[in-house]
């Protein structure tokens, strides 16, 4: 309602009373009516311009505005914290991202704020646990597979905020679970290439049982020959696995013995054509003088050689030699050590999975040949122990040469 002004009231009851004066002092009537209503009308005018108290606000808009301003705040003051956590993270409020920190804006993209967060995360796991803003969250977590990439794992966590907002958190598990399925696949490995070898064994056994066949030489023989080589390659798988385990428990602890790659090739050659049957000339060695020398552990160095230069004559053609080769790299910081043969080479696709465990190309030869499926894998955890670098490179019907680059000593 409006209200009325005491000094405009003043001045329209003085503007009535001098219209009314002023008449008087007029005979003619009508001229008395005009100048009444005039006066009049004018009070009535300065009445109806009065001042007009300002209306009350709507209330309710104003709290809408504050609370908007207030929320956007309470979002901003989170920003600080989760700006440098390097898991993906987001605010939300209603279903909707408020804020996000780089690692998330770098996952799911810049977009996202503002968004509905079922369509920043698109997963069906997720999006009933995301879209309620009713729910109530223990941040225990959500597993989505398939985020980002089909291969990738990703633990999802919710957790609800004191002040109306939420905080989505999305954990990298991939390499854990990567981890855990070698972990299992190597064990099933294992007891599967210990079992195959313990069944023929526990075979041959039952058959030397039999008096019939434990009374022909010849057949004995036979069987006590393999069961021999079964017995040996079962050692050497357990050796290998001794090895790659003590290779595994001291993977961070940097060798310090001086090495010199020069003698290391001249031990294992000697090896060779004292105990595996080789001759000088099935070796090409290329090792000049003056080499500096490395900083490593002589004994899993020689391990290394021994599995490269083994493989080597493996996979070689028969009576072609192998190819142990030593040099510095371009800025004299590490040693190239390599081992080529004249093989049948192997195909692109294998090259990059050959330090697998057990992985095999050709599983049928490998495990005619006696060998484990270890001794690229053993190579490997070798080389990095030692802080260097290994490379496989092969060309079918050419060969395949593995280098191991190791830190010189400054």
């Amino acid at each position: 309602m409006n209200s009325i002004s005491p000094l405009r009231l003043v001045i329209a009851i003085l503007l009535i009373v001098a219209g009314a004066v002023l008449a008087t002092q007029i005979s003619a009537l009508l001229l008395k009516v005009v100048i009444v209503t005039a006066f009049s009308v004018l009070a009535l005018v300065i009445i109806a311009l009065s001042d007009r108290e300002p209306q009350p606000p709507d209330l309710s808009v104003i709290e809408r505005e504050r609370q908007k301003i207030f929320d956007h705040g309470k979002a901003e003051a989170y920003q600080q914290i989760i700006d440098p956590i390097s898991d993906p993270i987001l605010i939300i409020r209603n279903a909707k991202v408020a804020t996000a920190n780089p690692a998330a804006k770098n996952f799911l993209g810049n977009h996202i704020i503002g968004e509905d967060v079922r369509i920043a995360i698109r997963h069906p796991a997720a999006a009933d646990r995301l879209a309620n803003p009713n729910a109530k969250h223990t941040g225990k977590p959500i597993l989505l597979v398939g985020v980002g990439s089909p291969g990738q794992r990703w633990e999802l966590r919710i957790h609800t905020l004191t002040d109306g907002l939420k905080l989505v958190q999305l954990s990298d598990q991939s390499s854990h679970y990567a981890a855990e399925r070698m972990r299992t696949d190597f064990v099933a490995n294992a007891s599967h290439e210990l079992r195959t070898p313990l069944a023929a064994v526990k075979g041959f056994i039952e058959t030397l049982e039999n008096p019939e066949a434990g009374k022909d030489d010849e057949t004995r023989a036979r069987f006590l020959k393999i069961m021999y080589q079964e017995a040996d390659r079962m050692q050497r798988l357990v050796e290998d696995l001794m090895s790659l385990s003590r290779i595994e428990a001291e993977k961070h602890q940097l060798p310090s013995e001086p090495v010199n790659i020069a003698n290391l090739i001249a031990d294992v050659k000697d090896v060779f054509l004292s105990g595996r049957n080789k001759e000088e000339g099935d070796f090409i060695i290329s090792a000049p003088k003056g080499l500096p020398v490395i900083q490593g552990d002589y004994a899993q160095l020689s391990q290394l050689l021994h599995n490269l230069v083994t493989n080597a004559f493996k996979y070689g053609r028969p009576g072609t030699p192998v190819t142990i080769a030593v040099e510095p790299n371009r800025d004299d910081s590490m040693l190239r050590l390599s081992v080529s043969d004249k093989g049948e080479g192997i195909a692109t696709e294998h090259l990059h999975r050959l330090t697998e465990r057990f992985y095999r190309v050709d599983k049928g030869r490998s495990k005619s040949i006696g060998g484990t499926g270890l001794g690229l894998a053993i190579v490997k955890h070798i080389t990095e122990r030692h802080g260097g670098r290994m490379e496989i490179t092969s060309k079918k019907g050419v060969g395949t040469t593995v280098s191991i680059f190791l830190p010189v000593i400054k």
